[in-house]
């Protein structure tokens, strides 16, 4: 049985890419032992689905158009950088919003209605909108990573993203890191 590596995200524009990935260079300075997410592939995820066979595609397909046909078009601004479970002990960097939070996580609470009506079970942890930058591996140079999170905690992004659909992505994993294609796109209401 044929299966897909799936999630369903809303994804960023070009230019909030690139003030993530200047973000990324300054921390990376700091030597630390991080996986630093691909800029071009930074998303900001709905629902992670793992692998699912077609059948699934087409019911979460469903899911999505349901789900989007509920909202309207906003608009997300990021603001604030962050880690969990926090700066001075990261496991995961990340950058938050201070626009479009409390739509994004209205969608959010549709799409898991939506899906767990279809056999997905639910997140166990609650939901906090967000896009991780990358994670930590080890120590190295912890402190100094901490020291740049720090100075750079009030990062605001001059651009924002205009959220006019929920992607359903394929995830491909390759030697030179993981592909994102979107197979599926639900659009908002345009008012």
């Amino acid at each position: 049985m044929n299966t897909t590596r799936a999630f369903i995200a809303i994804a960023l524009n070009e230019q909030l890419h690139k003030e993530l990935a200047c973000l990324q260079a300054k921390l990376k300075s700091s030597e630390a032992d991080v996986k630093w997410v691909e800029p071009r592939n930074i998303h900001l995820t709905l629902k992670f689905l793992g692998n699912i066979t077609d059948e699934q595609i087409g019911q979460v397909k469903n899911a999505i158009e349901k789900t989007a046909s509920k909202f309207s078009v906003y608009s997300i601004h990021l603001a604030q950088i962050g880690a969990f479970p926090k700066i001075e002990y990261p496991r995961v960097i990340w950058v938050g919003m201070d626009e479009g939070r409390k739509e994004t996580t209205e969608i959010y609470k549709a799409l898991k209605q939506e899906l767990s009506e279809i056999g997905f079970p639910e997140e166990e942890r609650t939901f906090s909108p967000h896009l991780t930058l990358g994670r930590v591996r080890s120590l190295k140079n912890k402190q100094q990573l901490a020291k740049i999170m720090e100075q750079e905690k009030n990062f605001n992004s001059t651009g924002r993203v205009l959220v006019t659909e929920i992607i359903l992505f394929k995830s491909t994993l390759k030697r030179t890191g993981s592909v994102y294609d979107p197979i599926f796109k639900g659009s908002l209401i345009k008012t």
